[in-house]
């Protein structure tokens, strides 16, 4: 583990002087330790800095905490105290020199939709290339070495324990997804970051931004905050916003972009599909490529696109990558194949959960059935409740059918869920509500007839199930095989 250091070499300054030896840095007050950095910051329902008494008697060297913090603490008596107005970055910062280590070149992933995707895609286009590479996100961590995650983008100290291990262990690339909760609250200040890239965006999370915009501002604090000059970044210009943020970083930085429009750096010519997988045809540098990948959906083919960008721009030769995107597998949950009937039919399950990224799965998927395509969607509980009919306007008008089931519905009613999603549905006969999730897949796949595609939507790699209190076990993939192998063999 690192080394104890000066609360100074920290980046941090207390305003007498005082300057202490701290052997570990922290923000739960159940992990203060003698000689600690404890940082009180403001949580969802109480600030920190009222813990700050308990940890000083647990042997806390020193206080770091905002300005609200500090009007809390004017009673108490503290020989070294830290007040910065933006705390949390203060903090990701200290923990980044305290922990020293980072895999040598570090790409970094935003975007509403295709983040873990293009994360997952860089690693094994790395792992491809021989190079001990991991992804960290949703997914967890995976690659030369693994772990699971409760967050997409880990809080600072989790985030650095994880790149110091890596770089321990002679892992040398990362490619990290960047939410917009872990921009806005300052995770990834600190990580010296090569790369980055802007997937997409649209509608999601405004259970927790204030509006559209703060959503979007959240996001580009990755190229206007942590990564502001002298990096690289890779622009999916197909979205407007996403084109004038490039523009406006290109003033400091090299920029790459990519899309179907002619002005892109590598332009996406055709595609051709078939059941399980899809032809490619870009150009790149005034060179046209074309290629046979194993992945589904038009989207998935601009993932893999954007990822091979942020690979080459990293320091990997285009040939070299070009002329392995055969190799590259699916992601765990994303546009996954699960499931093939033996009339042909065909199952898959995806992640898409916001109204954008429903329109876009199933647009994509269509061309990979030739006959009616069915999808199965949900909405989770105790989130934003304004994109649910807006998710079954866009599954009604992207598909044949729709079932509506239960997501991972928390405290929250399930029936008044299923209603504000079918609130967005014009037409009753092409929807149904089947309550459990499992029934609602086996009839699905019952429905299923030669040539025909279902896309079971929401919950992709999830494995579990939010019910009221209680977690149940839950695999759309494990449960659409099950299915379709029962229903198969009851038909012998």
């Amino acid at each position: 583990m690192p080394k104890n250091k000066r609360l100074s070499s920290l980046g941090l300054h207390t305003a007498n002087g005082n300057d202490p030896i701290i052997n570990k840095i922290v923000f739960d007050s159940r992990q203060v330790e003698p000689g600690c950095l404890f940082a009180a910051l403001k949580g969802v329902s109480v600030h920190g800095a009222i813990f700050v008494e308990a940890v000083l008697d647990a042997g806390a060297s020193a206080i770091l905490t905002d300005e609200e913090g500090a009007s809390i603490l004017t009673d108490c008596k503290i020989d070294a105290l830290v007040v910065r107005k933006d705390a949390r970055r203060a903090l990701a910062k200290a923990v980044s020199l305290f922990m020293e280590k980072q895999p040598e070149t570090i790409v970094a992933i935003t975007g509403t939709n295709g983040k873990t995707s293009v994360a997952t895609f860089c690693r094994q286009l790395w792992n491809e290339t021989g190079i001990e590479a991991i992804n960290i996100g949703t997914t967890g961590v995976e690659g030369s070495w693994s772990t699971s995650l409760k967050y997409t983008t880990p809080d600072p100290i989790k985030l650095h324990q994880i790149l110091y291990k890596a770089a321990s262990e002679g892992i040398t690339h990362a490619a990290m997804e960047a939410s917009s909760h872990g921009l806005d609250q300052r995770r990834l200040d600190g990580v010296k970051i090569k790369a980055t890239a802007f997937t997409n965006f649209s509608r999601d999370h405004l259970d927790y931004h204030i509006s559209y915009e703060d959503y979007f501002d959240a996001k580009k604090g990755l190229f206007e905050r942590v990564c502001p000059k002298g990096k690289v970044g890779v622009f999916n210009i197909d979205n407007k916003e996403i084109k004038n943020l490039a523009d406006f970083y290109a003033l400091n930085n090299h920029v790459l972009t990519i899309g179907y429009n002619e002005t892109a750096d590598l332009v996406i010519l055709n595609q051709k599909f078939y059941p399980k997988n899809q032809d490619i045809r870009f150009s790149f540098r005034d060179k046209i490529y074309q290629k046979s990948i194993n992945l589904i959906g038009a989207f998935q083919a601009e993932n893999l696109l954007m990822a091979a960008l942020l690979v080459i721009s990293s320091g990997q030769q285009e040939s070299n990558i070009f002329g392995i995107l055969e190799d590259i597998k699916p992601v765990r949950g994303r546009m996954e194949l699960a499931a093939t009937r033996k009339n042909g039919a065909t199952v898959y399950v995806d992640y898409a959960h916001t109204p954008d990224a429903i329109e876009v799965a199933l647009k994509s998927l269509k061309p990979h059935i030739l006959g009616k395509l069915i999808v199965i969607i949900g909405a989770g509980g105790e989130r934003d409740e304004g994109k649910r009919p807006l998710m079954g306007a866009a599954a009604e008008k992207n598909s044949d059918f729709v079932i509506i089931t239960d997501d991972n519905p928390r405290n929250e009613d399930p029936s008044s869920i299923h209603q504000m999603i079918k609130n967005g549905i014009q037409d009753n006969s092409k929807v149904t509500v089947i309550a459990d999730r499992a029934e609602a897949i086996l009839t699905a796949v019952d429905l299923l007839e030669e040539g025909d595609g279902l896309l079971i939507a929401g919950k992709g790699h999830e494995t579990e199930q939010f019910i009221g209190e209680n977690i149940f076990p839950f695999d759309d993939f494990e449960q659409a095989s099950l299915s379709a192998a029962s229903l198969d063999g009851a038909e012998q």
